[in-house]
């Protein structure tokens, strides 16, 4: 298996925007599987706008990535040693093996998976943490009932577009808000959506809250929140009485840093905002979906048979190589990804 493997680490904090100093590709030792540990040649890796919040020296759910430490991430592999009585030499496995080409983790923090049931990939999105994310918010803290309208912004990634398809399937009209016309496109014509804006034709909210009120005639009722910024301020004005926003992420924001120092013109909305939340009697509930993984089981059971069916359908951007996974990272933030994005490592 060799002596060495290659991994990406956090050369430094980011200040705004990630750039590529901030990221360092190296060789490092290969790992030695101790008790109960298994080693795994990463075939696949995720990326996600979590990752971003780890980058930062900051107080919050998660520790943050050390500094010359591997970063964070999901991945799918292949067993290549073990010693752990439940995974063999051969096994296909998910687990948070970073942006390297090898991990070791102990057994228990390993998921096997069944590439008979489909590509391994939908570990990393679908019928993974993003896939679980948009289910989860919509049905523990979106409260979905027929006829009711939904907005999701990011509509064409693996939470927003898991949360559109399975809004759809229960009945109500269903409105994304995506980051060109393509992926506009792709929300109607794949996923399914009633209708899909491009916020990026509008010039401020007021123009975007005025598009998005002609396309939902009576109201919003839920909310999913996982962009924030321009959006969330053309969204809130429109939540009717009852409304419910699940809260799992604020994208336009990430770069701003651990404390939002760098958030330059942003309005404080803050008064306005919480005089709507009051007014209109609305649930926001913010969620980390690493609380909720005890629901995990009840996920698969529930969208599985629906990915399978072609009832929930998914797109997944494949980059090729480790080396490039900061670019595509940093392109992800600013919406350059077409579906879940994901680097083929090996």
């Amino acid at each position: 298996m060799g002596e060495t493997m290659k991994r990406i680490v956090l050369a430094r904090r980011p200040d705004g925007e990630p750039v590529d100093a901030d990221f360092r590709y190296e060789d490092a030792p290969m790992p030695v599987p101790g008790e109960g540990e298994v080693l795994v040649r990463v075939t696949d890796m995720s990326l996600d706008p979590y990752m971003r919040g780890r980058m930062d020296d900051a107080k919050s759910y998660a520790k943050p990535v050390e500094l010359d430490h591997t970063m964070e991430g999901g991945a799918v592999g292949e067993v290549i040693a073990s010693n752990h009585p439940k995974f063999a030499v051969g096994d296909h496995v998910f687990g948070m093996l970073g942006w390297a080409t090898h991990g070791c983790l102990n057994g228990r923090e390993l998921r096997k998976l069944d590439p008979s049931h489909g590509s391994t990939t939908t570990a990393l999105g679908v019928l993974g943490m993003p896939g679980f994310t948009g289910w989860f918010g919509l049905m523990e803290y979106g409260k979905p009932k027929a006829g009711e309208t939904l907005v999701v912004a990011a509509a064409t990634g693996p939470v927003g577009s898991m949360v559109g398809q399975m809004a759809k399937l229960l009945g109500l009209r269903v409105v994304g808000i995506a980051g060109g016309a393509d992926k506009c496109k792709l929300a109607k014509e794949t996923f399914g959506f009633d209708e899909c804006l491009d916020h990026r034709a509008y010039e401020d909210a007021k123009a975007l809250r005025a598009a998005l009120a002609e396309q939902c005639p009576n109201g919003v009722d839920i909310y999913f929140e996982n962009v924030a910024g321009k959006v969330l301020e053309a969204v809130l004005p429109l939540m009717n009485v009852g409304g419910r926003i699940p809260v799992c992420g604020m994208i336009a924001w990430y770069n701003a840093g651990a404390l939002g120092g760098n958030m330059t013109g942003a309005k404080d909305n803050l008064p306005k905002m919480w005089r709507t939340i009051l007014v209109n009697r609305l649930h926001v509930h913010g969620f980390i979906i690493s609380d909720h993984f005890e629901r995990f089981p009840e996920f698969l059971m529930d969208a599985g048979p629906r990915v399978g069916k072609g009832d929930i359908k998914y797109v997944e951007d494949i980059a090729e190589g480790l080396e490039n996974a900061p670019r595509t990272f940093m392109n992800m933030l600013k919406g350059g990804n077409f579906g879940k994005q994901i680097v083929k490592v090996g």
